[in-house]
């Protein structure tokens, strides 16, 4: 997962919590970040964070808990990265673990894939197959009946091309599991390898009126209860930032074809953390590709 910070000032994505949250059984826990804690956050998702915080995870990796009230079984999404046996462990002594989602390919994600798989014997299910363990790929508008839940597997790439959000539905209530499409807090720099901009702004699209009134379940920082302001945001920064491009490649009088990614980094991300320049220089490149083709 790769991200780049909003710009200062930016109110429409929830910042990090701290204290406490009330549930909806009227108990207290802890908010966001809470490390090796099964935190709900609706009456049928619930979230473990790893602790793998760092400049591209945020505050670390959550990992999505989906069970319907009073289902015998659960559905793990995306259950981190390699060599954190202690949140393998936890995910494995969960009750009736029956399958587990993959958003997409960034290790972080997949890492603690054969550890779950071996420890559980839940088949594993990804857009690709390399992801996946004794079951089929991922298919979009697939609709998943499991844990007591309807989960409609949504096709939306950009960041990569495997990218999928999961639409997860119970009762009147809706979710959105957003893997890092959307992120909880900053933005997200598209992979440069197999994402690409014009694919990422129709997934945003695609969330905006799918995910309309749902809660935002992130692969990445806190839960946000509604996506669709989100994900308008997400769009109205996308195409600030081309417009930005353009205006920084007149400045520099330089096409887009010829242009170097990074001399328009330290133009168009001088306000951004320098750490972050390598990620944002991937986003840049696809941004460039999106503009020779238009």
């Amino acid at each position: 997962m790769i991200l780049s910070p909003l710009p200062p000032g930016c109110r429409l994505i929830a910042p990090n919590y701290c204290g406490v949250m009330t549930t909806t059984d009227g108990s207290e826990q802890p908010a966001h970040p809470a490390y090796g804690t099964l935190r709900e956050v609706t009456p049928f998702a619930s979230v473990i964070l790893c602790d793998n915080p760092g400049m591209m995870e945020l505050d670390g990796t959550n990992t999505w808990v989906l069970r319907a009230p009073g289902s015998d079984e659960c559905v793990v999404v995306d259950p981190g990265p390699p060599k954190h046996k202690g949140h393998a462990k936890d995910l494995a002594e969960l009750p009736g673990v029956a399958l587990t989602l993959i958003t997409h390919r960034h290790f972080d994600h997949v890492g603690g894939i054969d550890r779950l798989h071996k420890r559980t014997g839940a088949p594993t299910r990804a857009l690709s197959r390399k992801h996946t363990r004794d079951a089929d790929p991922l298919r979009d508008r697939e609709v998943i009946e499991a844990a007591g839940l309807k989960i409609t597997v949504l096709h939306t790439p950009g960041h990569t091309g495997d990218s999928v959000s999961f639409l997860v539905e119970h009762d009147d209530e809706r979710a959105v599991i957003t893997g890092d499409t959307i992120l909880g807090s900053g933005t997200t720099v598209l992979d440069p390898r197999d994402g690409t901009l014009r694919d990422y702004m129709n997934s945003l699209n695609r969330l905006i009126v799918e995910g309309d009134g749902a809660t935002l379940l992130p692969a990445h920082g806190p839960d946000h209860p509604d996506l669709g302001p989100v994900a308008r945001f997400y769009k109205a920064h996308r195409e600030e930032r081309i417009d930005q491009i353009v205006a920084a490649l007149e400045d520099m009088d330089v096409s887009a074809k010829k242009a170097k990614p990074m001399k328009v980094v330290r133009k168009v991300y001088r306000d951004v953390d320098k750490k972050l320049w390598p990620a944002a220089r991937m986003s840049v490149k696809a941004q460039l590709e999106y503009l020779r083709e238009s």
